[in-house]
């Protein structure tokens, strides 16, 4: 079965009609070329930082160091008798939780940078 198309199909349509579908048309071009215009600039934004990088940039805090080299040094002294329960390592500084021969636990704040201690908070039982 083929359908068919007469002219009845292809009235033209309403005046108010067209001026509505005009508008519509007008407004979905000018948004898409400011949508386009917008795409474009990230675009240019994200060429322009890639291609600026200089490549002689120190390595970030943190970065893996190259295979024989330090990325720090130092020495904590610890208390006669003292171990190391834990440690953790957060923004250039290490913290060192240790435990005395007579069983008190304190913390000890290492700073990488300075390569001493700064800070020592003991801790103690509420009683």
């Amino acid at each position: 079965m083929a359908q068919s198309f007469n002219d009845e199909d292809e009235k033209p349509l309403d005046p108010a009609v067209e001026r509505v579908r005009r508008r519509v048309m007008r407004f979905i071009a000018i948004n898409l070329g400011i949508l386009f215009l917008a795409l474009m600039a990230v675009a240019i934004a994200i060429v322009y930082r890639l291609g600026s990088r200089d490549e002689a940039t120190p390595p970030a805090e943190g970065a893996a160091t190259p295979a024989g080299s330090v990325a720090a040094e130092g020495t904590i002294v610890l208390p006669p008798g003292a171990r190391i329960v834990s440690q953790a390592l957060s923004d250039g500084r290490l913290a060192v939780q240790i435990e005395t021969a007579d069983g008190e636990r304190a913390y000890l704040i290492y700073d990488l940078a300075a390569g001493s201690v700064v800070g020592r908070i003991a801790v103690e039982e509420a009683r």
